[in-house]
């Protein structure tokens, strides 16, 4: 049977109209976990497993009689943002949106599930992978830890994620590292705050806290090799203070990023000496709390070949890019290229759409095809059969 491209993408787009009007969390997302499994029960696939790792859902096809596993996964969780965007199917949870995609992921991950159900083309099992809470880097660690590699074994994995910026209808990525890792810290600094007017009467955190933020930016300039990709942010300033009382204690928070682990460790102690140096030049106390949130995403060489001719096929030659360099955002999908190889890949949502994260963005419907095309076509190379 061919599935008709013209009413699927029709299907399509009411699909991800619906998922983006009901936006949910993290671990949340049981509405859109239930709207997946009925979708891929009603396409006929041989095996549909809801709750893995949470809210995670994983379906199996099979069709020959290959032995080999094609992986393909999208993401579904959205945001805490409020939307602004002034469309009919904006969302209607408060203050949740899908703000980076996931819900067009979903869709085309779906879309390509209906058309491998109906037409086949592969000789081999491809498993349906439906992630929830990506954008807290923890999602696909608890499905891995609820057994995903064990219970539904597969040999390669591929993944999708959508682009502001670039043509509906391109493609880009890159063999070795794409995406960064992300460590996050929490620095606090303790001091004995006071009366604004007395300054000397006590140790306020303060001014040792803005000498510290300043202090952090020399560990890129100063301690990495400039040869390296390094990156440390402060995101957050808090003190206990207000507007005649100096504080006595403040938190730093922000994230590194990176591509190599001896980065992100010469990053952490660094950090921890500036700051115990900061705080003793200041006569506070300094305590540092740093986490390793995501892995470096890296695509296998080959892998990647075998999606840029796929992608060439698809979309030809002049709308597939070989980035130049890696991004240095963050993706967990990153945890299941660790373990197995893979690659993953970036499809335009147009020149002048709204940047991922932004209360105003929205998936471009125009490009669902062409991921649901890519998914089953990257498969049928995968798994040829004959």
């Amino acid at each position: 049977m061919t599935i008709d491209r013209h009413a699927l993408h029709a299907e399509m787009t009411a699909w991800r109209h619906n998922l983006h009007a009901h936006p949910e969390f993290g671990f949340e997302e049981q509405r859109t976990s239930a709207f997946v499994a009925a979708k891929l029960r009603e396409f006929g696939l041989d095996e549909v497993v809801e709750g893995v790792g949470g809210t995670g859902v994983v379906a199996t096809l099979k069709r020959g009689s290959g032995n080999r596993a094609v992986a393909l996964r999208a993401d579904m969780d959205a945001l805490r943002i409020n939307e602004q965007a002034n469309i009919p199917h904006r969302s209607q949870n408060p203050g949740i949106m899908h703000a980076c995609g996931h819900d067009g992921h979903t869709t085309m991950l779906l879309g390509a599930a209906k058309i491998l159900a109906g037409e086949g083309g592969f000789d081999g099992t491809v498993r349906f992978i439906f992630q929830p809470a990506e954008e807290w880097g923890k999602g696909a660690l608890a499905m891995i830890a609820d057994g995903l590699f064990e219970r539904f074994p597969f040999d390669e994995i591929y993944g999708i994620h959508n682009m502001p910026g670039i043509g509906v209808g391109s493609f880009q990525t890159r063999p070795d590292a794409i995406m960064s890792a992300e460590d996050n810290f929490e620095i606090t600094l303790t001091g004995v705050g006071g009366h604004a007017a007395r300054p000397h009467w006590g140790n306020e955190v303060l001014v040792a806290a803005c000498a510290l933020v300043t202090n952090l930016q020399t560990i890129v300039s100063r301690r990495l090799d400039p040869a390296d990709i390094g990156v440390v942010s402060v995101t957050e300033l808090i003190t206990d203070g207000t507007r005649n009382a100096l504080p006595g204690l403040a938190r730093i928070l922000g994230d590194a990023r990176s591509f190599r682990s001896e980065i992100s460790e010469t990053i952490e102690k660094q950090m921890r000496l500036i700051a115990e140096g900061t705080a003793m030049t200041y006569n506070v106390k300094a305590d540092v709390v740093y986490t390793r949130e995501f892995v470096p995403l890296m695509n296998d060489p080959v892998l990647t070949e075998e999606a840029l001719t796929v992608a060439r096929d698809l979309y030809g030659a002049s709308n597939v890019v070989i980035a130049r360099k890696p991004m240095t955002g963050s993706e967990d999908f990153a945890q299941f290229l660790s373990r197995v190889p893979g690659c993953f890949v970036f499809l335009g949502n147009g020149e002048h759409s709204p940047p991922l994260h932004n209360p105003t963005y929205d998936f471009n419907d125009a490009g669902l095809s062409h991921g649901a095309n890519f998914h089953a076509g990257i498969v049928r190379r995968r798994l040829q059969t004959g």
